[in-house]
């Protein structure tokens, strides 16, 4: 859930991206880099709480997950971002390894969704828009 090894870490992908291309969007390419953190740390966010609150409600789905800005509103906006997928990304691994928690017990309030399962679908989720992530600021920064 970390990166290394085959894949790109959360703070390399991150590091550096230029202030002025948080927002834009070269032709043929879906989104910005301000959509896909925005994504990740809203996705991550409710897998997260999913994982440890029964309770929780999830955002609807597509708009729920994609902010509709294409830029962030201010520099604060992309670190509080950061900070908070960073976080979330410390209390999944927290859960995950948890001595306490049984990885293939299904969750009596999901349909079938085990914690294993979340942790498997943080990691491919978070390194798939890592990758987008990644070739986006190396159109924009070429």
């Amino acid at each position: 859930m970390r990166g290394h090894q085959a894949h790109i870490d959360f703070d390399s992908a991150i590091r550096d991206f230029p202030v002025e291309l948080r927002g834009s969007k070269p032709g043929g390419v879906p989104h910005t880099a301000w959509q896909l953190l925005e994504h990740m740390r809203i996705a991550q966010h409710d897998i997260l709480e999913f994982s440890r609150n029964p309770r929780h409600k999830s955002p609807k789905w597509p708009e729920g997950y994609w902010p509709k800005a294409e830029a962030p509103p201010s520099p604060e906006a992309w670190d509080a971002s950061i900070k908070q997928f960073q976080q979330d990304s410390r209390e999944m691994e927290a859960l995950v390894s948890d001595e306490g928690q049984d990885l293939s017990q299904r969750f009596a309030y999901g349909t079938g969704q085990t914690l294993l399962r979340e942790a498997l679908l943080v990691a491919s989720h978070n390194s798939y828009h890592l990758g987008q992530l990644v070739f986006l600021k190396k159109i924009l920064t070429r």
